[in-house]
């Protein structure tokens, strides 16, 4: 499977792919996975697949979904993609509220604690910020606008996150840095106050979480990078207090590989509710490690490397629930070139993640069968759209989406002669009136 090089915006989106994605309610009513322009949920209570409502014409999203995300309180769900539209669903009829339009596409999408405002990047490192006081969930769909809200100058925002006491927003981009915002009180005046950045990465940052107990309710920020590091923060003064070099500590390198190939790209974080464990994805290996993090010392650690047997599994997303104990993730990809399938996903759960674990010494996950997770072979039908696929199909995906991530976030080199062209041929600058 070779691809074109890749030399402007048009051929580029040619054979862009996007990966597969999970989203999980927090008290684990419902599962969502996209694929491609895809979103399909399954109601966990019921048993059955949910019928989405759009009363906006065409359907749902026209392009590649890039971010989904349930709020807080499990009431309000976000996607958004490449078609520029970010879409507000409630969970309670699965009716889409609100439909709002992005200058340019989305990368990634967070809602505020208390519900009241949708924040959403777009590919241009712009974070924007659509207000949800007066939108109610059993009236008709309604257009909102957003108001800019904070900037990254041009570098591709790869994850947003609130953190746990709604004080900041944090975001991350392909340029290696993490800003950490004061979530103003006005948020469509305008954020201009930055609290820290957290600056260490050697490579894109690929995905932010937070780490929080009861002990430590502020929590403290962890990042997956293209480095193959995940990183602990004070988000307060940007320090960096420890450093985790995954692959190499998990015993994930192999001797075979050299040069900028041996650094495998961190692709999701999802740090486990009520719990010290962080489940993170690297875009080669197939499964997941967990890492401990020891909040009172400020250190992460690698605290087991969780074995997908019997079939390619890489997971391009995972989530937890905060009730039930289970991680659940993702593999797939959307425009699969070469194949039957134009787009493929694969679902599988860990379950084994409550209270009662949370000495990683006795911590044994447990990956299981198909009808085995909740919903079963139903489930699977709804969010996979089909329960077997070939094992060289799946080889093929994770290869895609490799291939996908470093066309996106590896930031290119260009001689003088070639940037100056690329400014004067650029087709993004708009008039002002």
């Amino acid at each position: 499977m070779e691809d074109a090089p890749i030399e402007d915006g048009e051929n580029h989106k040619d054979i862009e792919v996007a990966p597969a994605l999970i989203s999980v309610h927090p008290a684990q009513e419902s599962v969502a996975v996209t694929v491609g322009s895809e979103l399909r949920v399954f109601d966990l209570h019921g048993g059955s697949a949910v019928s989405l409502v759009d009363d906006s014409h065409g359907p749902f999203h026209k392009d590649s979904i890039r971010a989904i995300r349930y709020g807080a309180n499990g009431k309000l769900f976000v996607s958004a993609g490449d078609d520029k539209l970010v879409k507000i669903w409630s969970t309670e009829s699965w009716h889409c509220i609100c439909t709002v339009s992005s200058e340019k596409r989305v990368t990634a999408v967070a809602l505020s604690n208390d519900g009241l405002h949708v924040c959403f990047a777009d590919k241009f490192g712009v974070v924007w910020v659509v207000d949800l006081d007066s939108v109610d969930s059993n009236q008709a769909l309604v257009n909102k606008k957003a108001a800019q809200m904070l900037a990254h100058y041009c570098s591709i925002i790869t994850s947003l996150e609130f953190s746990p006491d709604g004080r900041f927003i944090v975001s991350a981009d392909r340029d290696f840095k993490i800003r950490v915002t004061v979530f103003p009180k006005k948020p469509l005046d305008g954020a201009h106050e930055i609290q820290s950045f957290c600056l260490g990465h050697t490579e894109f940052v690929s995905c932010l979480a937070f780490v929080s107990t009861s002990e430590y309710p502020q929590g403290f920020l962890v990042s997956g990078s293209g480095d193959s590091t995940v990183r602990l923060w004070n988000i307060s003064s940007g320090s960096l207090l420890d450093t985790c070099e995954v692959e190499m500590k998990a015993g994930l390198l192999e001797s075979n590989r050299r040069g900028e190939d041996c650094n495998s790209a961190i692709t999701d974080l999802c740090t486990i509710p009520d719990c010290t464990m962080i489940a993170v994805a690297i875009q080669s290996l197939q499964g997941i490690v967990l890492l401990s993090c020891d909040l009172s010392a400020r250190t992460l650690s690698i605290a087991k490397v969780v074995s997908i047997m019997g079939e390619t599994f890489i997971p391009t997303s995972s989530r937890a629930s905060f009730s039930a104990g289970l991680l659940w993730m993702v593999s797939g990809v959307s425009n699969l070139r070469g194949f039957d399938h134009h787009s493929l996903a694969r679902v599988r759960v860990i379950s084994g993640f409550n209270k009662s674990n949370l000495d990683p010494q006795e911590f044994e996950p447990i990956v299981l069968e198909d009808n085995e997770i909740p919903g079963g072979y139903k489930l699977l039908e709804k969010l996979q759209g089909s329960v077997v696929v070939e094992e060289k199909v799946f080889l093929a995906a994770a290869e895609a989406v490799k291939t996908a991530m470093s066309n996106l976030l590896v930031k290119k080199q260009y001689s003088v002669e070639k940037r100056e062209f690329r400014k004067r041929t650029r087709n993004d600058r708009k008039t002002k009136q």
